[in-house]
């Protein structure tokens, strides 16, 4: 009897001893990290150990980044970080999603307040300047919001007669793109750090237009039945990728190759079929990433 004992110990220590090397539960949430290999030094062997993220994400668009009465962000972007992060073998409710608007998602990856962000985040040449991108993982095109009622304005030419105005946000590519459409920018272009208010002001008078991709306007449309609607057709293309810090070409190749896992399993049209394809947008094929 004690050596059934001794080696029911032995076995049961075994045990505890290969879920911490190898994964184990979290006591209180019963999530599951991963301990994994990754290159000495590296982003992703700093966050494997610590078994903690911050994500950089919008908190006010429908279908990618909503903070709803969950209290925690919803839609396509938060999916596709958790797609990244469970690759780090790290567990979902480990992520700390940080709000990050258009106008700071530069600052906050520069500053290290996030370790990447997936925010609708368009690749630019501007941007790569201070900060470098993963993906794309999706492509958006701009597109304009109007009232249901609204006859006069379909597309970006209704603008040129100067006696309508338009709103978007700080910071982003919709609201650089729109000044070519427009007589009087200062007059014209309105700007807010949210779309939200960006809706608010279309609702209470004080717009006549919202323009940003058509995926987030199909969302706010998604959410108000009959009471707004798009203008027109997309007028550009917006590859959306994931922003790291510039340097670091080593974890933004593994976020590549995760991506690609992502197409190839299945993962990545599952999470937007459970989200934004929700709201009637076309996922299309999937993107090829740029290993620039």
């Amino acid at each position: 009897m004690r050596f059934t004992r001794v080696a029911a110990l032995a076995t049961a220590t075994a045990l505890t001893f290969g879920m911490t090397a190898c994964g184990g539960k979290d006591a209180e949430s019963g999530a599951t990290g991963t301990t994994k290999t990754f290159a000495a030094g590296s982003t992703m062997e700093r966050l494997n150990k610590a078994q903690a993220i911050k994500v950089g994400t919008k908190f006010d668009q429908p279908g990618f980044g909503l903070k709803g009465l969950s209290g925690k962000p919803e839609g396509f972007d938060v999916e596709v970080a958790k797609i990244i992060v469970k690759e780090l073998g790290i567990p979902a409710d480990k992520i700390t999603f940080v709000e990050t608007p258009s106008k700071i998602r530069e600052d906050a990856i520069v500053n290290n307040n996030v370790d990447f962000v997936v925010a609708t985040y368009t690749i630019n040449d501007k941007r790569k300047e201070r900060i470098a991108f993963a993906g794309p993982y999706y492509e958006a095109g701009q597109n304009i919001l109007v009232k249901a009622a609204d006859t006069a304005i379909t597309g970006p030419d209704a603008f040129k007669a100067g006696d309508k105005k338009v709103c978007s946000v700080t910071g982003s590519t919709p609201a650089e793109k729109i000044k070519e459409s427009v007589k009087d920018v200062a007059t014209q272009v309105v700007l807010f750090d949210t779309y939200d208010k960006c809706v608010a002001a279309l609702d209470g008078g004080q717009v006549d237009a919202v323009t940003t991709d058509n995926v987030i306007l199909l969302g706010y449309i998604a959410k108000n039945a009959g009471k707004y609607k798009l203008a027109g057709p997309n007028f550009t293309k917006e590859p959306y990728g994931i922003g790291v810090k510039l340097e670091d070409k080593a974890f933004r190749t593994f976020i590549n190759d995760t991506l690609e896992k992502a197409y190839a399993d299945g993962s990545w049209k599952k999470a937007w079929d459970g989200t934004a394809g929700k709201f009637g947008a076309e996922l299309g094929a999937a993107p090829t990433v740029n290993r620039y």
